[in-house]
């Protein structure tokens, strides 16, 4: 049974659903697959996945709409029949509808002797588990009734459920509810795996993600370029290579993080400690003159300078090799001169927080900037929405296409913050980090990221290495540090976890 995690090729590739169509097309024109052979096998896997993870249930409900998405619940319905299962399903639509493999689908269950009752309120009360079999990728506008109520009852009836392929009512590009969607425990999805289980709202309905490529040969992908790419950290880390036995803090490069402004201490010592305990030879922190001298009594490994002009950060933009530029900075007199000359210069740079603030105000007075290509940019959703001249809402309900506008008109790595966190540049299929853990949603763990990338720049990662490597290592340490528990994570918590993550690759 080819049954895989969604982090080894092709699982890795995520498509938009045409593209899937296309795929579905190939094996079936193009290698001769029957499409009911597809089915069957689509059906065999989730039964399977529904062993694996509900090993004790041998009762369940299959909810079948009236398409390819329900032949392959009817499928599941009859091995579990067949295997002795108590099995109820329930039909929400018009089986004359039914068409090709599904009809078949449907008639092979039916000679099995099972027979399907209309779907009606409370009809799932004595249900262990739910398949949902409802609706597939090839929904378009808003879920409607009848199909929003047995949604509805799905999502009130408390048991787990299997989706199959997607959950019902989440559209397969974006990851948003069209209207209302099923939220599923596990999803098993088949021959590709759809963007929309891992963006937006996506990774809140689908729960668990596995795939299923159907026994499809590798052929059948190679045309078809994937739309993004899962990051996969074991992958990624290999970037962390074993250190010479007599190399010196020089070799690390030298990151000078530039922010504190008064309130906001914290951000820039987060961010410094972070470049530190990623492995940057050395890190000085050019703060508010307020700051400095706290910051060098708590933390003396970080060389904090009490900067008050742009005359005092010249002798330090001087001895840096990488700037790390925005956390905790503010828009204010004291920010803005900072600012201009750190991007006056021609160091590789990390920009956070308000440093995006401003590089968006002078977009939209139309002041030109000269960005670079070894810049790495960290917005969170409203930060770029400020940056795309476009509310929060949208970036967020179509988050890929944000960052590809990002990275096409200003070049750059791009790293839109958030569950799913994207990296896109230019000429790139775009990374997405598919591990979403709300501890992290706390103040600090944006200057946390920002500083951890500057210190993998300073090590002489490549900028499109750096913030896919980057971001894993954050996520990971993020999910490490929750299994104390989510709630009252701290962003300093993360950073025992980033030394240990840094200094465990198996290369």
């Amino acid at each position: 049974m080819t049954i895989r995690d969604c982090l080894s090729p092709p699982g890795s590739s995520l498509y938009h659903a045409d593209q899937v169509r296309e795929l579905d097309r190939r094996a079936i024109q193009e290698f001769s697959i029957p499409g009911g052979v597809l089915m069957a096998r689509a059906g065999r896997a989730a039964f399977y996945v529904l062993g694996q993870h509900w090993p004790k249930i041998r009762r369940l409900a299959v909810v079948c709409g009236s398409g390819n998405n329900a032949g392959d619940g009817y499928v599941v319905a009859r091995l579990a029949w067949k295997a002795g299962f108590k099995v109820h399903v329930f039909q929400v639509g018009d089986t004359a509808k039914l068409q090709g493999d599904a009809m078949e689908a449907h008639q092979a269950m039916l000679r099995a002797g099972i027979k399907p009752i209309p779907f009606v309120s409370g009809c799932l009360e004595k249900e262990k588990l739910v398949v949902d079999a409802l609706l597939g990728t090839g929904l378009a506008g808003e879920v409607r009734s009848p199909f929003r109520d047995a949604i509805t009852e799905i999502n009130q009836h408390g048991a787990p459920v299997l989706a199959l392929d997607i959950p019902s009512g989440l559209c397969s590009d974006t990851g948003q509810p069209l209207g209302m969607a099923v939220h599923a425990t596990v999803t098993v999805t088949f021959i590709g795996v759809k963007l929309g289980l891992f963006i937006g709202e996506g990774p809140a309905y689908s729960g668990q993600v596995v795939f299923s490529d159907l026994e499809v040969p590798h052929a059948v992908y190679a045309p078809i370029i994937p739309i993004a790419q899962l990051i996969n950290f074991h992958e990624w880390s290999r970037r962390l290579l074993p250190r010479c036995r007599t190399a010196h803090k020089g070799d690390f490069g030298h990151v000078l993080v530039i922010g504190g402004a008064p309130g906001y201490a914290g951000a820039g010592r987060l961010a410094a400690e972070a470049a530190a305990r990623i492995g940057a030879g050395l890190v000085s922190l050019a703060t508010h003159p307020n700051h400095a001298a706290q910051i060098a009594a708590t933390r003396p490994e970080i060389m904090a300078h009490a900067v008050g002009s742009s005359a005092d950060l010249a002798p330090l933009l001087a001895k840096a090799t990488v700037v790390v530029l925005g956390p905790g900075l503010s828009r204010n007199s004291w920010a803005v001169p900072l600012w201009e000359a750190a991007l006056a210069t021609n160091l590789p740079m990390v920009l956070d927080a308000d440093a995006l603030n401003l590089l968006a105000e002078r977009l939209s007075i139309q002041q030109s900037l000269q960005l670079r290509d070894d810049w790495l940019f960290t917005p969170h959703p409203g930060e770029a929405g400020r940056l795309l001249g476009c509310t929060t809402a949208k970036v967020q309900a179509d988050r890929l296409n944000a960052v590809e506008t990002l990275a096409r008109r200003h070049g750059g790595v791009w790293v839109l913050k958030g569950a799913g966190t994207l990296v896109g540049s230019v000429g790139a299929i775009p990374g997405l980090c598919p591990v979403a853990n709300p501890g992290m949603a706390s103040g600090g763990m944006g200057d946390v990221l920002a500083g951890l990338l500057g210190g993998l720049l300073a090590q002489k990662i490549p900028p499109h290495d750096a913030a896919r490597l980057g971001v894993c290592l954050h996520a990971e340490a993020g999910l490490r540090c929750a299994m104390d528990g989510e709630r009252g994570m701290l962003a300093g918590d993360l950073m025992p976890y980033l030394r240990a993550l840094c200094n465990a690759v198996k290369n």
